[in-house]
């Protein structure tokens, strides 16, 4: 028996939904706390290989002092024992400026 016709014009409108979705949420920029959750928390929580960790003033301080643009730098193309972009291999720029951003927002007095 033929696949009905009208079965096929359900399931394309189905499955165009779904992709629809898909590459929206997939270009959706993830939040600062996101990424700090998924990535930056295994270093940065306890300052794994001298990583300033999350929440002390005193360790985030000289870095805050360099800028913004110094620490992106060294996020994108990793400093020290940092790997580039922390592993987060599929974050963009925005994205690891916004978790560096949280990451200095709950780290300073």
């Amino acid at each position: 028996m033929p696949f009905p016709l009208f079965k096929l014009a359900h399931v394309i409108r189905i499955a165009s939904v779904v992709l629809l979705f898909s590459v929206a949420s997939a270009n959706a920029a993830r939040s600062g706390e996101a990424l700090y959750n998924s990535y930056c928390i295994a270093c940065h929580m306890n300052g794994v290989a001298g990583a300033p960790k999350f929440g002390h003033p005193e360790d985030w301080q000289p870095r805050i002092d360099k800028g913004m643009d110094v620490l992106l730098k060294d996020a994108m193309s990793g400093f020290r024992a940092m790997p580039p972009k922390g592993l987060c291999f599929d974050c963009t720029e925005e994205e690891l400026r916004s978790a560096i951003q949280y990451m200095i927002d709950n780290s300073q007095k």
